[in-house]
């Protein structure tokens, strides 16, 4: 068991609010039009289905492990059912990411950490005019995702196979402005807080950033502390799984945590 991320939960659960505890006008619309929006779309079904075929799927594939932590536990070897239980975002966290892309109508998406690519293919069922990068560490995984963009006639996404640290900045210097950064990968405080400082260059006041796990270890809690206090954010909100940040001029720093 994970005891710090036990621990998160219950300091959560005491402390989150729902969008009637907040008092900015912004936040009140993010969680009342988007983070609380449950109607149902059709793009759901599509990938939904792809995840039932994923979780049956028991051929084994060799896993290149380039610093994602928890997600592969260490083991080289594992089957794509299992991958798909327990490393892919579950539908509940995966469609309120979909709906963020949704809002936000971003021209360039850049994701690290495809994993399989459902995640990947709701933002880019999302945004449909826009780019989605993702990057993928393990050759294998990466493999598997690119056929399910395939499957899903998702074209809007280019996929890159490599380290992080390597492919990461190059990104960021090709891009003028970042509408949209999800880092799902390397879930460790030093890579954490690395990737963030690589990208602060080319965010405005537009741009929003996806942090995921940020409570999944102290490690991870330190980074979420330490990019809340960056003194180019002026607007984080904390939904335990995953962390938004935002960038907003004239803003008052506030930090939100929202049960969801």
């Amino acid at each position: 068991m994970n005891l710090t991320l036990v621990t998160a939960y219950i300091k959560h659960q005491l402390s989150a609010t729902t969008r009637h505890g907040t008092h900015s006008p912004f936040v009140y619309e993010l969680v009342d039009k988007v983070i609380y929006d449950k109607d149902l779309r059709s793009d759901y079904q599509t990938i939904e289905q792809l995840r039932v075929s994923l979780l049956r799927d028991s051929h084994l594939i060799n896993i290149t492990d380039l610093g994602a932590g928890s997600m592969y536990n260490n083991n080289k070897q594992k089957a794509v059912k299992d991958l798909a239980a327990n490393a892919l975002k579950s539908p509940e966290w995966a469609q309120l990411i979909y709906r963020l892309i949704e809002w936000k109508r971003p021209q360039i998406v850049i994701e690290l950490g495809t994993c399989l690519g459902l995640t990947t293919a709701y933002m880019a069922k999302a945004a449909p005019a826009a780019k989605v990068i993702t990057v993928e560490g393990c050759p294998e995984t990466a493999a598997i995702a690119r056929k399910n963009f395939e499957n899903l006639n998702q074209t809007n996404i280019s996929l890159l196979v490599g380290n992080f640290d390597t492919i990461f900045p190059e990104l960021v210097r090709e891009q003028p402005i970042l509408d949209v950064v999800y880092v799902d990968g390397n879930h460790r405080k030093e890579a954490t807080i690395r990737y963030f400082e690589q990208l602060l260059p080319k965010v405005n006041e537009n741009s929003m950033v996806i942090f995921d796990d940020i409570h999944w270890s102290k490690g991870m809690e330190e980074a979420w502390e330490s990019i809340k206090e960056h003194p180019q954010v002026s607007l984080t909100i904390d939904l335990f799984t995953i962390g938004l940040v935002f960038f907003r001029k004239g803003q008052a720093k506030e930090h939100f945590r929202i049960k969801y």
